[in-house]
């Protein structure tokens, strides 16, 4: 068996119940469950249907995300999540650019790495290198004046912890930031890149070795061995290039409002949806949801 799910933005509630019986009845599908008023329902079906992608192309007009996959295993132990653009609606390093006034060549760098148009390593030691002299205590005003969580993140944080499930918070960012971002949403580790500095400026230089996409299929492989889960257990969330690999690899991968060339190598994409997507594509009512301490 399948489970449709249909999703919208919980800031634009516009998933009609008209919309979601002609798909149900089109499908064959069983009674439809309303995991949200006007923003979440899910029903099953027997089998994929051969329009999949061309009904998903329709409602994305109608700003409403469309997600089938096997019913079987849907609620996950473990939750594996970029940071940058994903669980904070910053590129952190775009924002320490800003700060050091280097911010649009730093920005496009960014763009075209996580597009998957630069080679990550190359196009990391570059922007980190442009940071040369700024000062470190730039990087706490970063986060109090500039980075701010992505919507839905403190409740799929908190309801996923409450049924017992590991968080791991996994980036090609900074352990400056990951560190205060996982203590915030409350993740059981983080894992990062080091930015080094002396004498209270940034040297330019990232310690070694470098975290890239290789690193966060890793961390999938190495925590899901240590607390003797399976891969297939894991739901892992990301939005650039360098996620594709972790993305490909958990049970479920979640290309969230990501760049077309990641959205294009996932079956699972959320553009419209927050967070609490996640949550939803789990069988998770609204009414499960934990509020974080």
């Amino acid at each position: 068996m399948f489970t449709v799910t249909l999703l919208c933005a919980p800031q634009n509630p516009v998933l009609d119940p008209a919309l979601v019986a002609a798909l149900r009845n089109a499908w064959g599908g069983g009674e439809a469950i309303w995991l949200a008023p006007d923003i979440a329902a899910e029903f099953e079906i027997g089998h994929l249907p051969d329009n999949q992608w061309q009904v998903w192309q329709n409602l994305q007009e109608r700003a409403v995300d469309l997600v089938i996959q096997p019913t079987q295993g849907r609620r996950k132990k473990m939750l594996l999540a970029d940071m940058d653009s994903t669980m904070i609606q910053q590129e952190c390093i775009d924002e320490l650019a800003d700060e050091a006034g280097v911010g649009a060549r730093v920005k496009d760098i960014t763009a075209r790495a996580m597009n998957g148009e630069l080679d990550f390593y190359q196009a990391l030691t570059e922007r980190v290198g442009l940071l040369k002299g700024l000062p470190v205590a730039t990087i706490e005003k970063t986060l109090r004046e500039r980075i701010t969580l992505m919507p839905g993140g403190p409740a799929l944080l908190a309801t996923m912890k409450a049924q017992g499930a590991y968080a791991a918070l996994v980036s090609g960012g900074f352990t400056a930031f990951t560190q205060k971002v996982a203590a915030t949403l409350g993740f059981d580790e983080n894992r990062a890149n080091t930015l080094l500095s002396a004498d209270g400026a940034l040297t330019g230089e990232v310690g070694l070795p470098i975290l890239g996409q290789q690193a966060k299929v890793e961390a999938l492989t190495e925590i899901t061995h240590r607390l003797g889960l399976a891969e297939s257990e894991v739901i892992a969330v990301g939005d650039g290039a360098n996620d594709l690999g972790m993305l490909r690899r958990a049970g479920t991968g979640v290309a969230l409002h990501a760049k077309p060339v990641v959205a294009a190598e996932c079956d699972i994409r959320i553009n419209h949806g927050d967070l609490t997507a996640l949550l939803y594509l789990q069988g998770y009512a609204e009414s499960d949801f934990v509020s974080a301490v």
